[in-house]
C-alpha cells in the first residue's frame, strides 16, 4: 500500500516513515527537503498519486499567531485538495490533547481550525492527538526565563516519547479510519513543576524550579487537566527514566 507522511523528515515523520517501510509499505517521506510542499502545493499531487493512506504530522516553521493559523489552515486546504483528486481513502493526522481548551494559545487555535478542515473535507480520517513529546522537556525549561529560579506551573502534564507517538501514528495509518479522534499519553502524570526540576536535575543543569499554579505555559493560562487525557487514551510504553537513559545516550 503506498503511504504519504506529510513532513516526513521530521522527528516524528521520519520515525513513521521507518516504521511503515519496515512493514513492506511503500512509503513517500514527503517534505519541502524533497519537493513536496503542503503550504504551497508544490508536488502534493504527484506525490499523492496512487497513495491510499496520508499521513500529516508536518509542524509550522513559526508559532507566531497569524503564521501558524495560516500554516495549517492553508497546508489543510491543499492536502484535502490534493487527497480527493488523488482517491486517497483514509487521512492521519497529528494534533495535541487539550487542543479545544487552550483558545488562548495562538497554536493550539491553529490545531483546532486544522482539525476542523479534516472533519469537513469529506475525506475519511482520523486524528492522533498527543500529549507533550518528553524531548519537548527542555523548551518547557527554556519558556520559563533565564534566572536561577524557574517559575513553572504545577498543573498536570503525561508526557510520551517520539517514539511511541510514531508507533501510535502508524498504528492508526494502518487501521480504519475512526473519523474521530484517539487519544496517546505517556504512562506517568507528572505535576509540570516536578518533571521540569527531574529533567533538570538529569542534564546537570543547577536552575531549581519554582512550582507556581498561576505560571503561564508558553503565554497561556492552564488549569490542571488542560494538558492531560480526559478519558480512556492509549498509552506509551516509555517512562521519564527510560527516556533520559535512552537520550542521554545518543
Amino acid at each position: 500500500m503506498k503511504i504519504v507522511v506529510i513532513g516526513g523528515t521530521g522527528l516524528i515523520g521520519t520515525k513513521v516513515v521507518a516504521r511503515l517501510v519496515a512493514q513492506g509499505h511503500e512509503v513517500v517521506a514527503a517534505s519541502p527537503k524533497n519537493g513536496v510542499n503542503a503550504l504551497t502545493g508544490e508536488g502534493l499531487a504527484q506525490a499523492l498519486a496512487g497513495a491510499k493512506v496520508v499521513v500529516d504530522v508536518a509542524n509550522s516553521p513559526s508559532f507566531e499567531d497569524t503564521a501558524v493559523l495560516n500554516f495549517f489552515e492553508t497546508s489543510g486546504r491543499n492536502l484535502a485538495e490534493a487527497e480527493k483528486a488523488a482517491g486517497v481513502a483514509h487521512h492521519v493526522a497529528l494534533s495535541v490533547v487539550g487542543t479545544h481548551k487552550l483558545e488562548q494559545s495562538g497554536y493550539f487555535r491553529a490545531k483546532n481550525a486544522q482539525e476542523a478542515l479534516i472533519r469537513r473535507a469529506g475525506i475519511p480520517f482520523t486524528i492522533v492527538r498527543a500529549t507533550q513529546f518528553l524531548e519537548f522537556l527542555g523548551a518547557i525549561a527554556q519558556s520559563a526565563g533565564e534566572g536561577d529560579a524557574v517559575p513553572i506551573t504545577t498543573a498536570l502534564i503525561q508526557p510520551i516519547s517520539s517514539d511511541d507517538v510514531a508507533e501510535a501514528v502508524a498504528d492508526a495509518a494502518l487501521a480504519a479510519p475512526v473519523n474521530g479522534i484517539v487519544e496517546i499519553a505517556g504512562p506517568e502524570r507528572f505535576k509540570m513543576s516536578d518533571l521540569v526540576q527531574r529533567y533538570l536535575t538529569a542534564i546537570g543543569d543547577k536552575r531549581t524550579v519554582a512550582p507556581d499554579p498561576a505560571a503561564r505555559y508558553f503565554g497561556a493560562d492552564l488549569q490542571e487537566g488542560t494538558l492531560v487525557p480526559e478519558g480512556q487514551a492509549r498509552l506509551g510504553r516509555i517512562g521519564f527514566e527510560e527516556w533520559m537513559r535512552t537520550s542521554q545516550k545518543k
